[in-house]
C-alpha cells in the first residue's frame, strides 16, 4: 500500500506544479484527442469532472460537448453515506456548489440525480495509470464503488470508461490491481490515446 501512496504523492506533486500555460497547452491537445474519437462523437450522455488538485481540465471538452447539442454530467458526493457517486446534469450557468473535498458540483434536487448506468461514456480523472488499463485515483474509491456493477454484468457494458490524464501519468511498470478496481476502456492524455478493451 505504501508504494501506490508514495506514487500517488510523487504525481499529485508533479500535476501540481505545472504551470498555468503547460496546464492549458495540455488541456487544448487533450480536447483535440477526445473529440476525435468515435465513441465521443457518437456519446449523448457524457460524463465529466472539473479539474482539481492539478488534474488535467476538461473545461474545453465541455463547451465542445454542449456546441454538438450532447448532455453534459458531473458527478455528485454530497448526501451519500455509502461513498457511491451519481450524476447531475450540467448546462451553462448552472449554480454550482462545493462538496466536503471543495470540489464544485452542480445545486440540483436528488430526484434529478442519475445512475452511471445511464450514461454513454464516463470520463475519469486519475493520477496514474499503465498500459493494462489498471487506473490508480485518489484513494477514495467512489468510482469502484459506482461502477461496481459493471464486473457483474456479461453484456451491455455502460459506460465506457476512460481515464483522462497527462502523459507524463503514465507508469512503465503495472499497477498492482485489488478484486474491486474496476479497468479503464482507455486512457486519453494531452499526447495521445491509448486502449486497453
Amino acid at each position: 500500500m505504501s508504494s501506490r501512496n508514495n506514487l500517488r504523492q510523487q504525481i499529485r506533486t508533479r500535476r501540481q506544479q505545472l504551470s498555468f500555460i503547460e496546464q492549458q497547452s495540455a488541456a487544448r491537445h487533450l480536447a483535440q484527442n477526445l473529440c476525435r474519437l468515435p465513441v465521443f462523437q457518437r456519446s449523448h450522455h457524457i460524463a465529466f469532472y472539473l479539474a482539481n488538485d492539478g488534474e488535467i481540465a476538461l473545461d474545453k471538452l465541455i463547451e465542445t460537448a454542449w456546441k454538438r447539442g450532447k448532455q453534459c454530467y458531473l458527478p455528485i458526493l454530497r448526501g451519500n453515506s455509502d461513498k457511491r457517486l451519481w450524476f447531475a446534469r450540467y448546462q451553462p450557468g448552472d449554480r454550482l456548489v462545493y462538496n466536503r473535498f471543495m470540489i464544485p458540483e452542480p445545486d440540483v434536487p436528488s430526484h434529478q440525480l442519475i445512475h452511471a448506468w445511464s450514461l454513454d461514456l464516463l470520463l475519469l480523472p486519475l493520477v496514474a495509470f499503465d498500459k493494462k488499463g489498471n487506473r490508480l485515483g485518489m484513494g477514495g474509491g467512489y468510482y469502484d464503488r459506482t461502477l461496481a456493477y459493471l464486473n457483474r454484468r456479461q453484456i451491455w457494458k455502460k459506460p465506457r470508461l476512460f481515464g483522462v490524464a497527462h502523459e507524463f501519468q503514465k507508469t512503465a511498470s503495472a499497477l498492482p490491481s485489488r478484486d474491486w478496481d474496476i479497468p479503464l476502456n482507455a486512457t486519453v492524455t494531452d499526447k495521445g490515446v491509448y486502449t486497453f478493451s
